[in-house]
């Protein structure tokens, strides 16, 4: 996960009770990107896409779940789709 400041075991004991916080805190196992690079770019938009194209209804299950990602992932991969991301410097408008 990104760095922003909820996302991190103390919002969870803001957000509830201490001894619900303790049991969610429990099951998390957390794991921070970096806070630099353009390949988070990328991962923030194929993440972006398999929200669009694949997570965007209720699915009733985890093994549900596991079976659409992976049947998306290889429709994703047979088409070879690829992100086009560049970084470009911003040149000032001249007047």
């Amino acid at each position: 996960m990104d760095n922003l400041n909820t996302h991190g075991l103390g919002s969870l004991y803001e957000a509830f009770l201490s001894t619900e916080a303790d049991r969610l805190a429990q099951r998390l196992e957390i794991h921070y990107t970096p806070k630099h690079g353009s390949w988070l770019n990328m991962a923030e938009m194929e993440l972006s896409a398999l929200k669009l194209q694949c997570l965007n209804r209720r699915i009733p299950t985890k093994e549900k779940m596991e079976q659409e990602v992976s049947a998306w992932l290889e429709r994703r991969n047979a088409a070879s789709c690829k992100i086009d991301w560049q970084f470009k410097k911003m040149m000032p408008e001249s007047s």
